[in-house]
């Protein structure tokens, strides 16, 4: 892995806690200055990296961007980093044009024009490419609006949708993704070359301990006999291996549910209320495939009805009728789990205080930081950026 030969300073907007930053002191890269909206995620951020100036409240208040601007330029930040909200433009969301999250592109824009670093990111879902704003009192598509703003002053990368997939981590994410360099450093910035390989599911946890679910009814605990022996096995491994809690009548149907399907196909034991069968996405109520790469990871992990958020599970009990079949493991990932996944480290230094419902929100929304790392690695070796 390359590494920058001067040791340069960076800005981070919207900054969730800094997930994209966890690699960036391996290649030369030191944060300076971050800003968050939210109070939790500023302090999530400040106990990963004392350090950094961390400036909390809405960059859309002048007072906040201004004091951004002021302190990046104060500290000669030459690298920015910017993930602006994506909830308008996701899948998972409304894809409202006119929702004005989408708007926070706008400053950081605005950032980039006025600290003019000599590098930047900016990362988001791959809608961003058919997400229009307003411009000058007209809708243009965002990257036509970067290009206009910012591509006399930098050179910006050409393939901009990627999957992480495709970068040794062990999980389906495409993103869209621009790299840019100031045109006076006279180098180009690509993505480097997709990897042969793709690391599945089976390659990633394959070797973890099995888990038995954590079922929120007490008078139900007394299906699995060797739920807290299995805890123990789990927890040996990490503290943060340990199942996630669920109601019984979704363990159940998760139960006979194999690999790679949904328990909406399920003969028996589907999804149901009050005795009916219920209808839903295609992809919720599913277990991940083995032999694939996990799905995106989203911030409601830990739960069951989300899109394809449980365990694949293996058979333990073999029928020819679907309904007899037994598979283990009728649970959510574990957060331990998601860090392997995510391309986390292992022993990435989560804040006691923290608890599941947002170490999982901050690991949905965050960009799994090993791609951010060859990206950086790729500017430095093929871009041949010796400077």
């Amino acid at each position: 892995m390359s590494k920058f030969i001067k040791k340069i300073k960076a800005v981070s907007l919207f900054s969730n806690v800094g997930i994209a930053e966890t690699y960036l002191e391996d290649v030369g890269i030191s944060v300076a200055v971050a800003n968050e909206l939210v109070e939790v995620r500023a302090k999530f951020y400040k106990h990963l990296y004392p350090d950094v100036e961390m400036i909390v409240g809405d960059i859309t208040d002048e007072k906040i961007f201004n004091k951004v601007i002021e302190s990046a330029i104060n500290e000669k930040v030459e690298m920015l980093i910017a993930t602006p909200p994506c909830q308008g433009m996701s899948c998972a969301g409304r894809k409202d044009p006119k929702d004005p999250r989408n708007f926070l592109v706008y400053y950081a824009v605005e950032a980039i024009k006025r600290i003019k670093p000599k590098f930047v990111i900016i990362e988001n879902v791959t809608m961003q490419q058919h997400t229009q704003i307003l411009y000058n009192d007209e809708y243009i598509f965002i990257p036509d609006y970067i290009e206009r703003e910012l591509g006399g002053m930098y050179r910006i990368n050409k393939d901009r949708i990627v999957n992480t997939m495709d970068y040794g981590i062990p999980q389906s994410r495409q993103r869209y993704i621009y790299l840019m360099v100031e045109k006076s450093e006279n180098v180009k910035w690509e993505f480097p070359e997709k990897e042969e390989h793709i690391i599945t599911m089976k390659e990633a946890i394959g070797e973890l301990p099995s888990l038995d679910p954590c079922v929120r009814e007490e008078s139900e605990k007394w299906r699995f006999p060797d739920y807290e022996k299995k805890k123990i096995q789990g927890l040996l491994v990490s503290k943060w291996h340990y199942p996630p809690k669920h109601s019984w009548k979704q363990i159940e149907w998760m139960i006979h549910t194999p690999s790679g399907q949904s328990a909406f196909k399920n003969a028996k034991y589907y999804p149901m209320t009050k005795g009916r069968r219920i209808k839903g996405a295609p992809r919720t109520y599913m277990r991940m495939f083995w032999e694939k790469p996990a799905t995106t990871i989203m911030q409601n992990s830990g739960v069951i009805s989300a899109f394809s958020t449980v365990h694949p599970g293996r058979c333990i009990v073999d029928s020819d009728i679907d309904e007899d079949r037994i598979y283990s493991d009728p649970r959510a990932l574990t957060i331990y789990e998601l860090l392997i996944l995510s391309s986390l480290p292992l022993d990435w230094n989560i804040p006691d205080w923290a608890d599941d419902v947002l170490i999982r929100k901050v690991i949905g929304e965050g960009i799994p930081p090993l791609l951010i790392k060859k990206a950086i690695d790729s500017l430095i070796k093929d871009g041949n950026y010796d400077r």
